[in-house]
């Protein structure tokens, strides 16, 4: 099989203290992975080591078949689409819609290139796809939440990346706004060549079926991974959060509620 992701005995140290230890992880193609811990576990420290913004203080990894060490990075991140609250942060509200998604082409925040006739056709391709064509011509900071969302997954698909990062993408949003954008991923997730999507987030509910895995991080080390249902059970995620919850069932997604012992 061929090999998304693998982290080899990772661990990362700042300031002597261990933020990553001991992840062993592998993403093969055709799979679909949700990552699921709370804040502090790591998830953001993974991501930017995915992305060689740190690298690992000893193990090894692999990201598309290209080892960190022996790798030109920056050529590598035009492989993969990152959609992240702080890359919103650094957008430029004013900026038409279009051309925020065009200059997901060149990984730059802003357009500063000379895009083509070709480029902005796939642009609004891309648009039609997410459902969002309505917003062309629309400076990002008149569209909602969920539209944002919606512009910076076209802007992070305008590369035709291998691998897309989804970090936490439903933040901020309703609840008819958030299954929306879920309906819009199972839809991108299931396309034929489609990117692999690791999709990171708190809530289990947002577990859509099309993540074929999970993986549970939890204080900087891999508490649980495997497929969806394995790890998805009542008996790990209590173990998992240390508190008693109740995980159901419906419509072949997760749901967890908190058991609470009434006096």
């Amino acid at each position: 099989m061929e090999s998304i992701i693998t982290m080899q005995d990772v661990f990362w140290r700042r300031d002597g203290k261990k933020i990553l230890e001991d992840i062993n992880w592998e993403v093969t193609k055709g799979q679909h992975w949700a990552l699921l811990g709370l804040n502090g576990s790591g998830k953001t420290t993974v991501l930017n080591m995915l992305n060689g913004y740190i690298w690992p203080t000893t193990g090894k990894i692999n990201v598309l078949g290209q080892p960190f060490g022996k790798t030109d990075i920056r050529q590598l991140r035009k492989s993969i689409g990152w959609v992240s609250s702080s890359l919103e942060e650094r957008i430029r509200s004013m900026q038409r819609t279009q051309d925020m998604i065009v200059s997901g082409k060149y990984a730059s925040i802003g357009l500063y290139e000379d895009p083509t006739e070709a480029d902005y056709e796939q642009a609004i391709q891309l648009m039609d796809e997410l459902a969002c064509s309505h917003l062309l011509d629309r400076t990002y900071e008149t569209c909602s939440q969920g539209e944002k969302q919606k512009i910076l997954i076209a802007r992070a698909l305008m590369a035709e990346p291998e691998l897309l990062i989804l970090d936490e993408p439903t933040n901020g949003l309703d609840f008819i706004t958030r299954e929306d954008l879920l309906n819009t991923i199972q839809q991108l997730a299931t396309q034929k060549n489609g990117p692999t999507i690791l999709f990171v987030t708190h809530h289990i509910e947002e577990i859509l079926p099309v993540f074929s895995h999970t993986l549970l991080l939890r204080q900087g080390t891999i508490f649980a991974e495997g497929k969806r249902e394995e790890v998805l059970n009542s008996a790990r995620l209590t173990d998992f959060f240390e508190k008693n919850v109740n995980v159901d069932w419906h419509y072949d997604r997760a749901w967890m509620t908190l058991q609470v012992s009434h006096q």
